[in-house]
């Protein structure tokens, strides 16, 4: 089979694990940075051109869109959509994931619990935001940010009016969110391919910090999860569509919270601490799905 892996770096972890995987496989990959791609888009030829030459077709894209180039990068997933590609997540689905807001209007709808969260846009609204959620400490995210960049922790209702003051001052869209004392910092990243939840690991935020996110100091280690977890992590990425996403929980008292759904899970700190081969799995989904007699015909 022939497949792209769109990427604006091919020498990151992620990207290097699945062209390392698909070529074992006997596949041709090619690594594509998006914003190099333009477009003709027209119903006759449609076509998809890169640094200065047509490409032809592939049968499968993994798309690795980082969050700074959304936009564009599911523009160009969607053309080769138009043009017969499978895309191991559709750019629809990567769209909606990425919408903070959106995925957990998505998500509340289908029923799954996650910690409760405001939204606002008047200054006029702050107090009554801070005591929809439960009041100080409370969390304030930034609906564009990623990787715990533009995430605060407000420890009082004069920190968190603050906080989201200092936030509507620069224009910038906001969650308020209940803080989830009981989870201490940590958080559980349940890694689903399909409806399975093929790995998962306990992250725990650095010492002084609240955020668990591997990049920026975290720790974490292989973990096994409840029935439960692993109903509420398949049904989240199924809710927006996902045929692959890191789903992040939080086990709070009442049971467990979905906090994020992530569109383009990375792969380090998955496969480093539960010894698992999550690539060749991802794989093995597009085989099964972009060519289904790929694996009859290969015996793999």
């Amino acid at each position: 089979m022939k497949m792209a892996i769109l990427s604006r770096d091919g020498s990151l972890y992620s990207c290097k694990r699945l062209r390392d995987a698909a070529e074992e496989r006997g596949h041709h990959v090619q690594i594509i940075d998006p914003l190099s791609c333009y477009m003709n888009i027209n119903s006759d030829s449609p076509a998809v051109h890169y640094r200065g030459e047509p490409l032809g077709h592939f049968d499968a894209i993994i798309p690795r869109i980082g969050t700074a180039t959304t936009f564009y990068g599911t523009a160009v997933l969607r053309q080769f959509e138009m043009l017969g590609s499978y895309p191991l997540n559709e750019s629809v689905a990567i769209a909606r994931a990425r919408d903070k807001l959106r995925s957990l209007q998505l998500l509340a709808r289908e029923g799954i619990d996650m910690p409760i969260t405001g939204f606002a846009s008047s200054p006029d609204d702050t107090q009554d935001l801070i005591a929809m959620v439960g009041g100080a400490p409370l969390v304030v995210k930034l609906v564009e940010g990623t990787q715990g960049i533009g995430v605060v922790l407000a420890e009082t209702r004069q920190a968190a009016e603050s906080v989201i003051d200092a936030f509507r001052g620069l224009n910038a869209h906001i969650l308020v969110q209940e803080f989830i004392k009981e989870a201490k910092g940590r958080d559980i990243r349940c890694l689903v391919i399909g409806n399975e939840v093929v790995a998962s690991i306990e992250r725990e935020a650095k010492e002084g910090d609240f955020r668990s996110n591997l990049h920026r100091g975290g720790k974490a280690h292989a973990v096994t999860i409840t029935d439960q977890e692993r109903d509420i992590a398949v049904r989240a990425a199924s809710t927006l569509g996902l045929e692959v996403a890191g789903v992040d929980i939080l086990r709070a008292n009442r049971g467990p919270l979905v906090m994020e759904v992530n569109a383009s899970p990375g792969l380090e700190g998955i496969e480093g601490n539960t010894g698992l081969d999550i690539a060749t799995m991802m794989i093995h989904w597009v085989e099964q799905h972009a060519c289904p007699g790929y694996r009859l015909k290969t015996g793999g």
